[in-house]
């Protein structure tokens, strides 16, 4: 890893520079990469940050309207979002990825200054949240796959793992780190302290990417978004065994069981609590999203990384049952824990898939997809969850919504072999690297 101020070239990246040495790695060896290590802080400030803004909305939207509609709608704003996915995928693997982070960061910035100045004015408007919500969820997608994409080049091949790992783990600290600030600041402080609390921690983010560095360039210089690029990224990730089954068991139990952003309605309706339990139930959320991210670490002599997945899909959708049913605000938090472990197996292994299969040219595209699956499916599960909680209550839902992610599992596990047969093996893996049409 370089030491001086100069830029590293794609094609000098530790991923390939040190790829196939034999290193005893902790769980934290990727920190020892200074390239890393700002990646990664600009990742948790962003994920903070939009976190933060993304509770208090929910909830002051909650507390003014009273309406399980209304939240249902804010995840409605966000489909604006899913067309440009695709394209900031594609623009990942043309434009150079650190300008393209650092400038969608710069509009979030922008965004939470005036929400932040309209609540401390006492103009905020629930249409302003909605108009905040389109434009930086779109924007941002512009900028969400040039992250997974730089990691193969601020780290050797030998640390992707523990690199997806890493970040899957402590975005989950940030995730206890956000919501309990804003359970504090919002009932202490009000929605405009919360708003800007929000803005200072997303000014970083807009930082760190000038700080890492390696090269942001794609490989073979800088090129055009065409039609057959995206075709080709299409092509590429449709042809794989593994990724279409994973991204299939995701939506088919994320659209009937999204409860993260939803956590105002269950804290009301099941425990008759308000923005402090909102926070205690995410916080725990996250706590369980480092238990499952640390598992990961802890099962890489399990050959058979597919069956981990389904039989952790298969108990998140036992818990989500029990959350449905039990009203008791302590045992609550256990479940959740819970809930958030079993799904952050799915999604580390989902990134650590992409990034161990798919070449550098294809992975802005790559993860785009991976990111397109997981937005579609949150964004129509905060819809459905909230309508079906207004119409049958928050338990029902919950309920309901367990024992159809257990017919999902069953059908992933009978109709697509691909998922249950993957089996972690470096060489097939480098090889479907090399030669991602075969």
């Amino acid at each position: 890893m370089p030491v001086g101020g100069a830029q590293t070239s794609a094609a000098e990246t530790p991923a390939v520079a040190d790829a196939g040495i034999g290193i005893n790695l902790r769980p934290w060896s990727a920190f020892a990469y200074h390239d890393f290590t700002m990646l990664w802080l600009g990742g948790v400030t962003m994920m903070v940050a939009m976190q933060m803004r993304l509770f208090t909305s929910a909830q002051w939207i909650f507390e003014e309207t009273g309406s399980e509609v209304q939240l249902g709608l804010l995840g409605a704003v966000q489909f604006l979002q899913m067309p440009v996915v695709i394209y900031g995928g594609a623009l990942a693997d043309v434009v150079d990825r650190k300008k393209l982070m650092a400038m969608t960061q710069v509009v979030s910035f922008l965004s939470l200054l005036a929400l932040s100045v309209a609540a401390f004015s006492d103009t905020l408007a629930v249409w302003h949240i909605f108009v905040v919500q389109g434009v930086t969820g779109m924007v941002n997608m512009l900028g969400n796959s040039a992250r997974p994409a730089m990691i193969s080049r601020v780290v050797p091949r030998s640390h992707l793992t523990h690199a997806v790992t890493t970040n899957t783990a402590t975005f989950q600290v940030a995730g206890i780190a956000a919501p309990i600030a804003f359970g504090v600041v919002f009932t202490v402080w009000g929605v405009g302290a919360a708003f800007a609390v929000s803005t200072v921690i997303a000014a970083i983010s807009v930082l760190t990417p000038f700080l890492i560095r390696v090269s942001g360039e794609p490989e073979g210089g800088s090129r055009k978004v065409s039609i057959q690029s995206l075709k080709e990224g299409f092509t590429f990730v449709r042809r794989h065994k593994v990724l279409p089954g994973l991204y299939l068991l995701d939506i088919g139990v994320t659209v009937v069981s999204f409860y993260r952003f939803l956590f105002p309605i269950f804290a009301a309706s099941l425990y008759g609590m308000g923005a402090v339990g909102v926070g205690f139930l995410a916080a725990a959320n996250s706590v369980g999203g480092i238990v499952g991210s640390t598992l990961v670490l802890y099962t890489a002599g399990m050959a058979r990384k597919g069956v981990l997945v389904l039989a952790a899909t298969a108990i998140y959708a036992v818990l989500l049952i029990a959350f449905g049913s039990v009203h008791i605000f302590a045992i609550g938090l256990v479940i959740v824990a819970g809930l958030g472990a079993t799904d952050a197996v799915g999604m580390v292994m989902r990134q650590t898939v992409v990034q161990l299969t798919t070449p550098d040219r294809l992975l802005g595209r790559a993860s785009s997809a991976h990111s397109f699956a997981a937005m579609g499916a949150n964004n129509a599960g905060q819809v459905e969850v909230a309508f079906m909680s207004g119409a049958v209550g928050a338990g029902p839902t919950m309920v309901l919504g367990g024992l159809v992610s257990i017919v999902v599992v069953v059908l992933i596990w009978r109709l697509v072999p691909g998922v249950r047969n993957y089996r972690y093996d470096p060489d097939a893996e480098r090889e479907a690297a090399e030669h991602p049409e075969s």
